[in-house]
């Protein structure tokens, strides 16, 4: 095994994540800090760690692209997304086609490339980059306004699949595998098998999920597989990969099992480092010498999407709908910047055709341009244009907060027979290290002051700090039909130990004494050791 290689990419990763905390400190995308150890490292770099061919880097990229897009699926609040699906289906379908149809016009007529090579350049562009946005945005601790944030995360996630149409289209008619009309029903096809095999996927899983238990180590892996049969199944019949992998994790974020927490965490890493690669595979294949002529074609083309092509689209589609004003539609314009997709569509174009066009160091002016200007002057356009929702922010949501402090969130309901029924928050008489966080009250969320009176039906969160474990163990058994505790209370069961949670049909229950045990049952039980 080549030790010094292992060192090398040690060293890369390490300096990596540094740059990452010091680049988005002074709010600038790190992704920049990427491109040029890439650019360093890569192979015509001062310090080459090999040569990256564009086959190995298509493979690479496409991995790389493979989780992100799952976790970005995954990741999504689905209660937010909801609110904003039209217009977000809208951009990421119809919007990618104009931006692609748009931006190829200017290549042609205006900088006077072939036919070819204008509509690789516009498929390649357009579609966006979400995760450098909402990067700066954590960064800045700043959420917008009227789910823009929302319809953005959801636009960025989604558009992606029609962009990879669209280059592999053009790339089989300039190659000549493909007519135009046969190209389109080709497309037609892609989309269907790939949404088709994407929800069939997702129910199987959360079939699984919901009638197996995984312990938090072995979930990760199984999602991990997941991702990847989400993409290869539809692949391997003709779908579109990246339109299934993306629909599987929209629908399994909604799911609620056992894990979860440990899935985000495991897919957080999982895409910080994709993203390191497809950054790095950019500044690896450009190269130094060649950027000087790529430039003035990049500064034309960047400047077009920027200020004509992406508002085009936006606009057009938007204007209808009047929530949208002139200053949503203008940050939505703005946060629309070409990233690890276009990187990704720019390998896959090279491995495939031979362009005059110096496609990969255009790619690279156009990407650095964009992570420049539209990620680090977000936050300033948004302020400007009075769109950042100061009520509220992206900081932390309550898990990664009681992650990061070591706190445990909790809730119950107020039932007819609570002893809380009809108290205050004063009178509820909690332990000493336990309070009340906030309380729901149908759509109302409640700040617990103490003289809040607990009504029947309120939701009570309840804050804590997490158990030191003891010699105490955790089992699970399943009721069987001809068990001698069906029908039977729980104050009944026997020994050293104690239900904490029934398991019945898709529902989690935390039992008292009273709750009557049923065939089929699914019990965690906890037992001391004698």
């Amino acid at each position: 095994m080549n030790t010094v290689l292992l060192l090398q990419i040690a060293i890369i990763i390490l300096v990596s994540m540094m740059l990452q905390k010091f680049s988005l400190s002074l709010g600038a995308p790190y992704l920049l800090a990427l491109l040029t150890l890439g650019l360093l490292f890569g192979n015509y770099g001062i310090i080459s760690l090999g040569y990256i061919g564009y086959s190995f880097a298509q493979r690479s990229c496409e991995v790389a692209l493979i989780f992100i897009m799952f976790y970005g699926g995954f990741d999504t609040r689905w209660r937010s997304a909801k609110k904003v699906l039209a217009e977000a289906s809208l951009l990421s379908t119809l919007g990618v086609v104009i931006t692609a149809g748009l931006t190829a016009l200017f290549c042609h007529y205006v900088i006077k490339w072939a036919w070819g090579e204008s509509c690789i350049m516009g498929a390649i562009l357009s579609s966006t980059d979400a995760a450098s946005v909402f990067n700066i945005l954590k960064a800045k601790r700043l959420n917008l306004k009227d789910n823009l944030t929302s319809l953005i995360e959801v636009e960025s996630g989604s558009n992606d699949p029609i962009s990879h149409m669209l280059t592999l289209t053009v790339i089989s008619v300039i190659s000549g595998t493909a007519a135009p009309g046969s190209a389109v029903l080709h497309v037609f096809l892609e989309i269907s098998l790939g949404l088709g095999l994407g929800i069939l996927i997702a129910k199987g899983a959360a079939y699984a999920l919901r009638h197996m238990s995984f312990s938090e180590g072995f979930i990760s892996m199984l999602f991990f597989a997941i991702a990847i049969l989400a993409y290869a199944i539809p692949e391997a019949v003709g779908g579109n990969g990246f339109l299934s992998v993306y629909v599987v994790g929209l629908l399994l974020g909604k799911e609620s099992f056992s894990g979860k927490k440990a899935i985000v965490h495991f897919f957080e890493g999982m895409t910080s480092l994709m993203e390191m690669v497809l950054f790095f595979i950019l500044g690896a294949l450009a190269r130094p010498a060649s950027l000087v002529h790529s430039i003035l074609p990049a500064l034309a083309i960047f400047a077009f999407l920027f200020l004509i092509s992406r508002p085009a689209a936006v606009n057009l589609l938007l204007l209808p709908m009047r929530k949208y004003g002139l200053a949503h539609r203008a940050l939505l314009s703005f946060a629309g910047p070409r990233g690890a997709a276009a990187i990704v569509f720019a390998v896959v174009v090279l491995n495939s055709l031979a362009p005059e066009k110096d496609i990969i160091n255009i790619v690279f002016c156009i990407v650095v341009l964009s992570m420049a200007i539209q990620v680090t002057f977000l936050p300033l356009c948004a302020k400007k244009l009075n769109l950042i929702d100061k009520t509220s922010s992206n900081m932390l949501s309550f898990n990664e907060f009681a992650e990061e402090d070591q706190l445990q969130f909790g809730k119950f309901e107020i039932t007819e027979n609570s002893k809380w029924m009809g108290r205050t928050v004063s009178e509820a008489g909690l332990p000493e290290g336990i309070s009340i966080a906030m309380v729901i009250r149908g759509n109302e969320t409640l700040i617990p002051r103490s003289d809040l009176v607990l009504n029947q039906g309120d939701t009570v969160i309840t804050l804590t700090r997490p158990f030191d474990e003891t010699g105490a163990m955790i089992k699970e058994k399943i009721v069987k039909t001809d068990s001698r505790r069906v029908g039977h209370p729980i104050k009944d069961y026997p020994g050293r130990s104690k239900i904490l949670l029934v398991k019945r049909d898709d529902k989690s229950i935390i039992p008292d004494d009273d709750t009557i045990l049923q065939a089929g049952d699914h019990l965690v039980i906890l037992e001391l050791q004698s």
